[in-house]
């Protein structure tokens, strides 16, 4: 598992798990084939992985991903955008496709 998070999405998780989650929680990141350029993403913050869940824990926080996320994730630089035309994490792989998440659900 090969991916890489710039500094504005981390900013981005770091809010989202302040406002979301406790102490325990986590990011989830859920990434599938579909949506937007080929990926469709769901995230939540929860206290627990879920069953198959990947706990990778980096720079301070716990990032849940399952295991078809840790897949397409390889390669991949995970940003967040917050401009007129689009808000939330933004998906860019090497061979040039990119795709945003702007949906965060609290699932505690």
């Amino acid at each position: 598992m090969n991916f890489t998070l710039t500094s504005a999405a981390e900013r981005f998780i770091r809010l989202m798990l302040r406002a979301d989650g406790g102490p325990q929680s986590g990011f989830r990141l859920s990434v599938t084939p579909g949506g937007c350029a080929g990926l469709s993403a769901e995230i939540d913050v929860t206290d627990t992985p879920r069953p198959g869940d990947t706990v990778v824990e980096t720079n301070g926080f716990k990032l849940f991903l399952p295991i078809e996320a840790r897949l397409l994730l390889d390669g991949v630089i995970i940003d967040f955008v917050d401009s007129a035309a689009q808000t939330g994490l933004v998906f860019r792989h090497p061979n040039g496709f990119s795709c945003a998440s702007s949906a965060a659900r609290a699932a505690h």
